[in-house]
């Protein structure tokens, strides 16, 4: 059987560069014990794969009916992407659900940065999957802890790291356990009259992180457009469109986010508040599927990593998408790192930035877009 040609994956729509790839040692790893096992395509499920790489070599390897989640919408569009540029098909796209994973007794899975990630995605294969499911997970040493093996000892009797090899290694968990009732995610969490609700994969949880709290208190002060289209670029859970919106009745809010989770979570803080009403949430790429100079304000506290390299250039993407969404003389608010100095930046791609406030962790702007 011929070599799959991993070199020919790409990340986009995901920021490319040269110390970035589109597939990793851990991939390989998962491939080859994939088909090791012998098992079928339609009993193999693939949870994480950031471009395709495992579900692609899977499938040029005959394995079809295989079914994947990802989290990330540049994850989907980079899989299917890929999949055309190498002419192969035979795999589902699923959330994490029943239908991904009923009937799989064989779970490939990347390991997530989060550790609540994990313990969802654990007891969603316990859950689910087959009763003699076998989970393969695998990582980057580097990234590896034994909190990992901790949490997939919640929900599987047998958890079996073994030895590292390419710098990457495998962790096997089996026999999956009885769970409880309810899954152990959502969450929910009261802040000072906002409820917010989380997935395991949104960051920060259901706390109100302190970039986030930092624009709330600038935007209290500041005064506010009458009704206006507000987008809050990069939702998370939501904390920014819902407050904008019960602060401002008249407001229409979007919430967009590239994560599945974080927009999971966000619809679900929505009804929390009671504001269904004027807030929709959309599982998107930077906004790709919002209307150039549709916004009177954009609300953005943007990533600084890209999975687990830290990289600016998932911040530029959404500037640029923030310049686009933005009618002419409409406003972006803006938090991010002190240390990372963005104001040039915002002013190059989006107009005349100002600071509203900073402290030694963190400063807030306003961009008129030009």
């Amino acid at each position: 059987m011929p070599e799959f040609p991993y070199s020919r994956l790409r990340r986009w729509p995901d920021v490319e560069a040269d110390n970035l790839q589109a597939s990793d040692a851990t991939d390989i790893l998962l491939v080859e014990r994939a088909l090791a096992l012998g098992v079928p395509g339609d009993e193999i499920a693939v949870i994480g794969d950031e471009y395709g790489a495992i579900t692609l070599a899977l499938t040029d390897a005959g394995r079809h009916g295989i079914r994947v989640h990802q989290d990330l919408a540049t994850g989907r569009r980079a899989l299917a992407r890929n999949a055309g540029e190498l002419g192969l098909g035979g795999f589902a796209s699923h959330e994490l659900d029943a239908d991904l994973l009923t009937g799989a007794r064989v779970v490939l899975l990347q390991l997530p940065k989060a550790l609540a990630e994990l313990e969802e995605i654990a007891d969603a294969v316990a859950r689910w999957a087959a009763p003699d499911a076998v989970l393969v997970a695998g990582g980057r040493v580097k990234h590896m802890t034994l909190g990992q093996n901790e949490v997939l000892a919640r929900s599987f009797a047998h958890v079996q790291a073994e030895r590292a090899e390419r710098k990457s290694r495998l962790v096997v968990a089996s026999e999956p356990l009885p769970v409880p009732a309810e899954p152990p995610y959502p969450v929910t969490a009261e802040h000072d009259g906002l409820t917010l609700v989380a997935h395991g994969g949104a960051f920060a949880g259901a706390r109100l992180d302190i970039g986030t709290r930092a624009l709330l208190d600038v935007l209290r002060l500041e005064p506010t457009p009458g009704p206006a289209d507000v987008i809050d670029l990069g939702c998370g859970t939501g904390a920014l469109a819902v407050s904008w919106a019960l602060a401002h009745p008249d407001a229409r809010v979007i919430a967009t986010d590239r994560s599945a989770a974080a927009a999971a979570s966000a619809r679900e803080t929505v009804a929390a508040n009671g504001v269904r009403d004027r807030v929709a949430v959309t599982h998107d790429d930077a906004g790709s599927d919002l209307q150039d100079a549709s916004a009177d304000v954009v609300l953005l506290n943007p990533p600084f990593h890209l999975g687990n390299s830290i990289h600016t250039g998932a911040a530029t993407r959404l500037f640029e998408a923030a310049a686009r969404i933005l009618r002419p003389g409409g406003e972006l608010f803006t938090v991010f790192n002190s240390s990372l100095g963005y104001r040039a930046e915002l002013t190059r791609i989006v107009g005349p930035t100002e600071q509203l406030h900073r402290t030694s962790k963190f400063t807030v702007t306003r961009s008129i877009r030009r």
